[in-house]
């Protein structure tokens, strides 16, 4: 009986390629123009340039450097949609991105789609570095759709009718969990991104070996409820449960509850505004806030080699995730995958024997190891199979927009 031949990797790259790029299009379809254009804070950029910046992170890397005799569709594209690559030459200023009313956002899409028929031309002819190339441009296009969500949720918020980005089913009643510890691994053990494994980002190597004293890991995360206790016991109001920065960012900001809450007992979702699921995982909390918390509770945030440990052989394709466009909002319940990203009291910094990766994307991780903490897992809008346990995720520590939320440890 004769045997299915196998796609290439080129095809199989292809097909991937095809499915990141149509559903960060469907992410976008609910949008206007202005509603694409519109940078609701510094940290956030528009939903136009998203879709812009991914594709000239394609159209740069792979079509002008290794497809002969491609012309980018407009040279001025690379001055406005360039993030950070020094080596790419200079930039428009990051918080001015919502300035940028031209090119319209169906300019973009235009864009998008002659880049994208010029790398399906292309695929069969790359060669191995260039579809790696492509690998690491479809997981940067994966972490620009999660942005993307954020970022939508955040402009929708500024405006006075917060509208509503989707439609999301009324949350349905569940019962609480009670918050048990686990017993997590002690000893030496292994973490990072194992040599020849699937893709992993620069950052996520190479896999060594790391001490890890006794300890026990929660079996879920913080809840809404639990944060509103919280709050009621004075969170928000005690120095002494703060960091010394966290205690000014808390007074210098008026901060007294996670970010899209109310007093009323709602909260802002890209469903728009809804009663507080007391059962669900709390989200949009700085780390000051989840160490903040974690003191109040008795416990503290777990390391990042903790974490990664206790989620080794959980499976990241689980949980509450994005599958397709709709209103990502956290909901009871799920596992070490979805709903929110957790804080580890982990500093980003570089694994031993770190290296970037050559030429211009290799700035993409490695300058930014200073100042940030590690997140660990994935949230209800990280586009499904872009986690891992070794994944690093990583944010300033008052940065709140995201789906970041808490998971405890204790001493044992």
């Amino acid at each position: 009986m004769a045997t299915e031949a196998r796609p290439s990797p080129a095809a199989q790259m292809s097909s991937r390629f095809a499915s990141v790029r149509s559903l960060t299009m469907d992410l976008v379809r609910p949008l206007s123009d202005a509603d694409a254009t519109i940078q609701p804070f510094p940290d956030a950029s528009p939903a136009k340039w998203h879709l812009a910046h991914s594709t000239w992170f394609f159209e740069t890397f792979v079509l002008r450097d290794h497809v002969p005799g491609y012309r980018p569709h407009d040279e001025r594209f690379a001055f406005l949609f360039n993030s950070y690559y020094e080596a790419e030459g200079p930039r428009h200023a990051r918080p001015r991105r919502g300035m940028v009313s031209r090119p319209s956002l169906d300019e973009v899409r235009e864009w998008r789609c002659r880049v994208d028929e010029a790398m399906e031309r292309a695929f069969l002819g790359l060669a191995p570095a260039a579809l790696d190339l492509i690998e690491l441009g479809l997981n940067h296009e994966q972490q620009h759709q999660e942005l993307l969500l954020t970022d939508i949720l955040a402009t929708f918020a500024e405006n006075p009718l917060e509208p509503a980005y989707a439609e999301l089913p009324a949350p349905a009643c569940f019962a609480v969990e009670p918050l048990v510890f686990h017993q997590g691994r002690a000893g030496i053990v292994e973490v990072g991104a194992a040599p020849g494994a699937d893709f992993a980002f620069d950052s996520e190597r190479p896999r060594h070996q790391v001490l890890l004293y006794a300890h026990a890991m929660a079996g879920r995360r913080v809840t809404n409820g639990e944060w509103a206790e919280f709050i009621a016991a004075g969170g928000y109001a005690t120095p002494s449960l703060w960091l010394s920065e966290g205690w000014d960012w808390v007074q210098r900001e008026a901060i007294r509850a996670p970010l899209y809450w109310r007093e009323d007992g709602t909260q802002f979702t890209l469903a728009g505004r809804r009663e507080i699921d007391r059962a669900a995982p709390v989200a949009h909390v700085s780390y000051y806030e989840a160490d903040a918390f974690a003191r109040w509770a008795g416990a503290r945030l777990p390391t990042e080699a903790e974490w990664e440990s206790f989620a080794a052989s959980a499976d990241p394709w689980l949980g509450n995730q994005l599958d397709e466009a709709g209103a990502a909002v956290p909901r009871p319940g799920g596992g070490l995958f979805g709903d929110t990203w957790e804080w580890t009291q982990s500093a980003f910094a570089s694994y031993p024997g770190f290296a970037p990766a050559p030429g211009a994307v290799g700035e993409y991780n490695g300058k930014f190891m200073c100042g940030q903490f590690v997140l660990k897992g994935a949230s209800c809008a990280t586009p499904r199979g872009h986690s891992r346990a070794t994944y690093r995720n990583f944010f300033p520590p008052p940065a709140r927009w995201q789906f970041t939320g808490v998971r405890l440890a204790q001493d044992s």
